[in-house]
């Protein structure tokens, strides 16, 4: 698999091979299958200079791209999208590689949502990204043409997480380079290969060179890229989100941040129970519960509690988890990144030395990969780790309230804001406890859907991030605004100029008072 900086070795040698073709020992970072714990590749750790080297072709090859033009620029996604489809098993098979999923997440989750988001740029991109025209009520500029533009800012770096290589690493390159931008990607180190891969087919559908570069490496190639680039798109932890923050402030440059999520579900005494359990069971579980709006935390009106607890704990404990062979081989699979093993394992003990009760699973597999039973636990609440940390894992704590005003109580006691769900049969009540939900999106009755909503802003509120992705703020933060004023009927000067006289001056000001002057009195 060739790649924008060297090769990508598909054994695992001792040393990789460096951008210059020679080995280069203790330079390359190995990709381990999470599920069967076999080192697939091994590819470059970027240094700083050579991210340097990336920036300088990346802005030299930006012009070209901007040129093609919106038509141009979505011809080529379009390619990209259809050569998506073409080579969807082999984009699966590198995802499942490398992360350890089920291929029904690699497919519904990922590739669902890349083929989407081609189509979507391609065609949405452009209208909002349109000249604007503008009306003004201020009357110094009546007659003339004012013009809101939006501009490429140049060159994007976008730092991916591992756990959704397609959809939250390279998914974010899509609305940027339909902006006219070049774009460095540095993906997870522990998930490179899709990123390398999709650069790769991008170049066979008319992408031009350095204008989509990958930059593979460890937390210290990231840095580099952030001190390099003219926006960054960062993906992953809070902590780390606040240093990125922080290098963009202090370089006055753009950042887009989503980072950690708690995201709560409400189950109302009205709720149908039966589709709100199969929506905790699957949102909970769904790539081992390593997204960051899947349901991590449960409140259950109290009549209905018993009943609900029952419903997910028979679900739950009918799911199978291990090495995933194929559509349909298990439903839960590995946990992609090794320290998050020890988390999942640290909240579930420090719940259960509080008081919980596991009701199934609560333990890691034994053997080869790394797998995590799927687990509910209840008689929790918010002393324990499970119910305030962001765990990451397939575990599901169920809380039991008094009420829909206690559990919104509870939902918004987090120092996180990404997404929520409410469950009623009354969609109005659902809709109105909703509203009051400190979440950058909730859903009804529902769960993540909003997601695969392009046309609608995905962000977080609080420490779940700053900005958003999707809708017309999704691209136009990968852009400048520029204010254009046209005169065209002009007279040699204006009445407001020099020399000032005092009958034109008293003339504009009563002017002033007669067009502002009639508000009411406070």
């Amino acid at each position: 698999m060739a790649t924008v900086e060297g090769q990508v070795s598909q054994q695992a040698p001792d040393a990789a091979e460096a951008p210059n073709g020679k080995p280069e020992a203790a330079a390359g970072i190995a990709v381990e299958n999470p599920a069967t714990g076999e080192i697939v590749a091994t590819v470059p750790d970027l240094g700083a200079e050579k991210v340097v080297e990336l920036a300088v072709r990346g802005r030299a090859a930006q012009p070209e791209w901007e040129a093609y033009g919106f038509e141009g620029r979505a011809r080529v996604m379009r390619r990209a999208q259809k050569w998506l489809m073409d080579n969807a098993g082999r984009v699966i098979e590198t995802i499942v590689s490398e992360t350890g999923k089920t291929h029904e997440d690699a497919e519904f989750a990922e590739i669902g949502y890349a083929g989407n988001a081609f189509g979507f740029w391609a065609k949405e991109g452009p209208a909002y990204l349109a000249d604007e025209k503008v009306k003004s009520s201020q009357v110094l500029v009546k007659g003339k043409k004012l013009v809101l533009r939006y501009q490429p800012l140049g060159l994007i770096g976008v730092i991916g997480p591992w756990n959704y290589p397609l959809t939250n690493s390279f998914g974010d390159c899509i609305p940027a380079l339909m902006a006219g931008n070049s774009v460095i990607l540095k993906p997870s180190e522990i998930t490179p290969l899709t990123s390398l891969l999709m650069a790769e087919g991008l170049r066979e559908c008319g992408l031009p060179e350095n204008v989509l570069q990958i930059a593979t490496g460890r937390g210290a190639t990231g840095a580099a890229l952030v001190e390099q680039v003219d926006m960054i798109m960062f993906t992953g932890s809070t902590a780390t989100g606040m240093k990125v923050a922080e290098t963009a402030a202090r370089r006055l440059i753009p950042a887009s941040l989503e980072l950690g999520g708690k995201d709560p579900m409400l189950v109302l005494s009205d709720a149908d129970l039966e589709r709100a359990a199969n929506f905790a069971t699957y949102y909970s579980m769904q790539n081992a519960g390593q997204t960051c709006i899947s349901i991590e935390r449960v409140y259950v009106e109290e009549p209905v509690y018993d009943e609900f607890v029952a419903k997910v704990s028979e679900k739950v404990s009918a799911l199978r988890v291990g090495k995933p062979d194929g559509f349909g081989s298990v439903e839960v699979g590995a946990i992609t990144f090794p320290p998050q093993m020890e988390t999942i394992k640290d909240h579930v003990a420090d719940a259960v030395q509080k008081g919980a009760r596991v009701l199934t699973g609560g333990h890691q597999l034994p053997g080869a990969g790394r797998f995590f039973e799927p687990t509910v636990l209840v008689d929790v609440d918010h002393s324990m780790k499970i119910m305030t940390d962001e765990t990451f894992g397939p575990t599901l704590p169920i809380m039991k309230v008094r009420d829909a005003d206690e559990a919104v109580r509870l939902a918004n006691d987090s120092p996180y804001g990404l997404g929520a769900s409410v469950f009623s049969r009354d969609a109005a009540r659902g809709e109105a406890i909703a509203r009051r939900l400190q979440a950058g999106a909730a859903n009804v009755n529902d769960a993540m859907i909003n997601y695969t909503v392009l046309e609608l802003p995905m962000g977080g509120a609080k420490a779940s991030g700053l900005g958003s992705r999707h809708g017309a703020g999704g691209i136009r933060k990968y852009c400048s605004q520029q204010a254009i004023v046209v005169t065209k009927l002009a007279m040699k000067k204006e009445l407001f100029m020099y020399p000032y006289k005092n009958r034109t001056s008293r003339m504009l000001a009563g002017l002033f008072k007669l067009l502002y002057g009639r508000g009411k009195r406070p």
